[in-house]
Protein backbone atom coordinates (compact mmCIF):
# COMPACT_ATOMS: atom_id res chain seq x y z
CA UNK A 1 0.00 0.00 0.00
CA UNK A 2 1.31 3.72 -1.14
CA UNK A 3 1.81 6.42 1.32
CA UNK A 4 -0.99 8.15 -0.54
CA UNK A 5 -3.07 5.08 -0.21
CA UNK A 6 -2.60 4.74 3.61
CA UNK A 7 -3.34 8.27 4.51
CA UNK A 8 -6.54 8.15 2.18
CA UNK A 9 -7.49 4.86 4.03
CA UNK A 10 -7.22 6.61 7.49
CA UNK A 11 -9.31 9.70 5.87
CA UNK A 12 -11.82 7.77 5.14
CA UNK A 13 -11.89 6.17 8.74
CA UNK A 14 -12.09 9.29 10.35
CA UNK A 15 -14.15 10.81 8.13
CA UNK A 16 -17.50 8.16 8.39
CA UNK A 17 -16.87 7.85 12.15
CA UNK A 18 -19.12 9.61 14.92
CA UNK A 19 -17.36 10.85 17.44
CA UNK A 20 -13.80 11.90 18.60
CA UNK A 21 -13.10 8.50 19.90
CA UNK A 22 -12.23 7.15 22.98
CA UNK A 23 -9.75 8.78 25.76
CA UNK A 24 -6.42 6.31 26.06
CA UNK A 25 -7.39 4.23 28.83
CA UNK A 26 -3.37 4.29 29.70
CA UNK A 27 -4.11 8.21 30.07
CA UNK A 28 -7.54 7.99 31.93
CA UNK A 29 -6.71 5.08 34.19
CA UNK A 30 -3.16 7.30 35.45
CA UNK A 31 -4.85 10.68 35.74
CA UNK A 32 -2.92 10.82 38.91
CA UNK A 33 0.31 10.47 37.32
CA UNK A 34 -0.14 13.63 35.05
CA UNK A 35 1.77 16.56 35.44
CA UNK A 36 0.25 19.70 37.05
CA UNK A 37 1.49 22.37 33.99
CA UNK A 38 3.72 21.49 31.57
CA UNK A 39 3.43 20.83 27.22
CA UNK A 40 1.92 17.47 26.44
CA UNK A 41 1.67 15.65 22.79
CA UNK A 42 -1.04 13.45 21.45
CA UNK A 43 1.90 11.36 18.88
CA UNK A 44 -0.31 10.23 16.05
CA UNK A 45 -3.84 11.30 17.70
CA UNK A 46 -6.39 10.64 15.62
CA UNK A 47 -9.45 12.30 16.36
CA UNK A 48 -8.20 13.59 19.45
CA UNK A 49 -10.01 12.75 22.30
CA UNK A 50 -7.12 12.23 24.55
CA UNK A 51 -5.85 15.27 23.16
CA UNK A 52 -9.03 17.10 24.31
CA UNK A 53 -8.40 15.43 27.44
CA UNK A 54 -4.91 16.68 28.14
CA UNK A 55 -6.20 20.29 27.08
CA UNK A 56 -9.12 19.67 29.99
CA UNK A 57 -6.17 19.24 32.64
CA UNK A 58 -4.46 22.44 31.59
CA UNK A 59 -2.02 21.00 29.89
CA UNK A 60 -0.60 22.92 27.04
CA UNK A 61 -1.81 20.41 24.82
CA UNK A 62 -0.05 19.81 20.84
CA UNK A 63 -1.60 17.00 18.80
CA UNK A 64 -0.15 15.65 15.56
CA UNK A 65 -1.52 13.51 13.47
CA UNK A 66 -0.66 12.52 9.12
CA UNK A 67 -4.90 12.84 8.24
CA UNK A 68 -5.76 16.45 8.18
CA UNK A 69 -9.43 14.98 7.86
CA UNK A 70 -8.58 14.30 11.48
CA UNK A 71 -6.91 17.14 12.50
CA UNK A 72 -9.64 19.07 11.27
CA UNK A 73 -12.65 17.22 13.10
CA UNK A 74 -10.01 17.64 16.34
CA UNK A 75 -10.05 21.56 15.47
CA UNK A 76 -13.32 22.18 15.20
CA UNK A 77 -14.48 19.91 18.43
CA UNK A 78 -11.77 21.85 20.26
CA UNK A 79 -12.99 25.10 19.75
CA UNK A 80 -16.66 24.40 20.11
CA UNK A 81 -15.11 23.38 23.47
CA UNK A 82 -13.62 26.30 24.24
CA UNK A 83 -10.24 24.07 23.94
CA UNK A 84 -6.77 25.08 23.25
CA UNK A 85 -5.43 22.60 20.95
CA UNK A 86 -2.25 23.24 18.62
CA UNK A 87 -2.48 20.80 15.79
CA UNK A 88 -0.27 19.86 13.14
CA UNK A 89 -1.18 17.40 10.38
CA UNK A 90 2.78 15.72 10.59
CA UNK A 91 4.05 12.23 9.54
CA UNK A 92 5.84 11.48 12.87
CA UNK A 93 8.17 9.11 11.26
CA UNK A 94 9.96 11.57 8.80
CA UNK A 95 9.42 14.40 11.72
CA UNK A 96 9.72 12.97 15.44
CA UNK A 97 9.36 15.74 18.19
CA UNK A 98 12.41 17.47 19.01
CA UNK A 99 14.59 17.00 21.96
CA UNK A 100 13.75 17.84 24.96
CA UNK A 101 10.16 19.47 23.75
CA UNK A 102 7.89 18.07 25.64
CA UNK A 103 6.91 17.23 29.48
CA UNK A 104 4.42 14.27 28.44
CA UNK A 105 3.95 12.30 25.67
CA UNK A 106 0.84 10.18 25.05
CA UNK A 107 0.80 7.34 22.23
CA UNK A 108 -1.97 5.42 21.59
CA UNK A 109 -2.56 2.54 18.97
CA UNK A 110 0.62 3.43 16.83
CA UNK A 111 3.42 1.51 16.84
CA UNK A 112 6.91 2.63 15.29
CA UNK A 113 9.95 1.02 16.88
CA UNK A 114 12.16 3.27 14.67
CA UNK A 115 11.16 6.70 16.51
CA UNK A 116 11.37 5.10 19.76
CA UNK A 117 14.92 6.38 20.68
CA UNK A 118 13.77 9.76 19.15
CA UNK A 119 10.30 9.81 21.90
CA UNK A 120 12.87 9.47 24.89
CA UNK A 121 15.05 12.08 24.00
CA UNK A 122 12.56 14.41 23.34
CA UNK A 123 11.18 14.28 27.09
CA UNK A 124 12.23 16.87 29.04
CA UNK A 125 14.32 15.62 32.08
CA UNK A 126 11.44 14.17 34.77
CA UNK A 127 9.21 14.32 31.09
CA UNK A 128 6.52 11.36 31.33
CA UNK A 129 5.41 9.35 28.74
CA UNK A 130 1.91 7.32 28.37
CA UNK A 131 1.78 4.50 25.91
CA UNK A 132 -0.55 2.04 24.61
CA UNK A 133 -0.71 -0.41 21.75
CA UNK A 134 -2.10 -3.73 21.13
CA UNK A 135 -0.47 -7.11 21.74
CA UNK A 136 0.19 -10.16 19.85
CA UNK A 137 -1.39 -12.47 21.93
CA UNK A 138 -4.86 -11.93 20.67
CA UNK A 139 -7.81 -12.27 22.32
CA UNK A 140 -10.42 -10.11 20.87
CA UNK A 141 -11.04 -9.71 17.00
CA UNK A 142 -9.85 -6.01 16.95
CA UNK A 143 -6.77 -3.91 16.06
CA UNK A 144 -4.21 -4.32 13.35
CA UNK A 145 -3.78 -7.61 11.57
CA UNK A 146 -0.51 -7.97 11.14
CA UNK A 147 2.23 -9.01 14.03
CA UNK A 148 4.35 -5.72 12.75
CA UNK A 149 2.11 -3.77 14.27
CA UNK A 150 1.58 -5.83 17.64
CA UNK A 151 4.07 -5.41 20.45
CA UNK A 152 5.46 -8.94 21.62
CA UNK A 153 5.33 -10.16 25.49
CA UNK A 154 6.77 -7.25 27.72
CA UNK A 155 8.20 -5.46 24.32
CA UNK A 156 7.17 -2.09 26.03
CA UNK A 157 9.38 -2.71 28.60
CA UNK A 158 12.05 -3.33 26.94
CA UNK A 159 11.59 -0.61 24.78
CA UNK A 160 11.37 1.71 27.31
CA UNK A 161 14.28 0.14 29.75
CA UNK A 162 15.94 3.42 30.18
CA UNK A 163 12.78 5.07 31.64
CA UNK A 164 11.44 4.95 35.04
CA UNK A 165 8.68 3.10 34.66
CA UNK A 166 5.55 3.72 37.26
CA UNK A 167 2.86 1.34 35.71
CA UNK A 168 2.56 -1.31 33.48
CA UNK A 169 -0.02 -3.55 32.40
CA UNK A 170 -0.22 -6.37 29.87
CA UNK A 171 -2.55 -8.91 30.06
CA UNK A 172 -2.61 -11.01 27.41
CA UNK A 173 -4.34 -14.50 27.24
CA UNK A 174 -4.44 -14.79 31.30
CA UNK A 175 -8.03 -13.27 31.74
CA UNK A 176 -11.07 -15.83 31.88
CA UNK A 177 -13.19 -12.84 30.71
CA UNK A 178 -12.44 -9.95 28.01
CA UNK A 179 -12.04 -6.45 29.14
CA UNK A 180 -11.78 -3.33 27.44
CA UNK A 181 -7.65 -3.88 28.42
CA UNK A 182 -7.85 -7.38 26.72
CA UNK A 183 -5.13 -7.14 24.09
CA UNK A 184 -3.87 -3.89 25.15
CA UNK A 185 -0.13 -3.42 26.78
CA UNK A 186 0.22 -0.26 28.55
CA UNK A 187 3.11 1.81 30.30
CA UNK A 188 3.50 5.05 32.25
CA UNK A 189 7.62 6.14 32.90
CA UNK A 190 9.46 9.14 33.33
CA UNK A 191 12.87 10.20 32.07
CA UNK A 192 15.35 10.83 35.01
CA UNK A 193 16.26 14.50 35.83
Amino acid sequence: MSREEYVGKWNQRHQEASDQGEVAQVLSRNRQLLPGAGKALDLACGRGASAMFMAQTGLETHAWDFSPVAIERLDKKARENGLKIKTQVRDVVKYPPDPNSFDLILVSYFLERRIIPQLIRSLRPGGMLFYQTFVREVYLDRGPSTDDWRLERNELLRLFQDLQVHYYREDGQVLSEPTELSDLAMIVASKGT
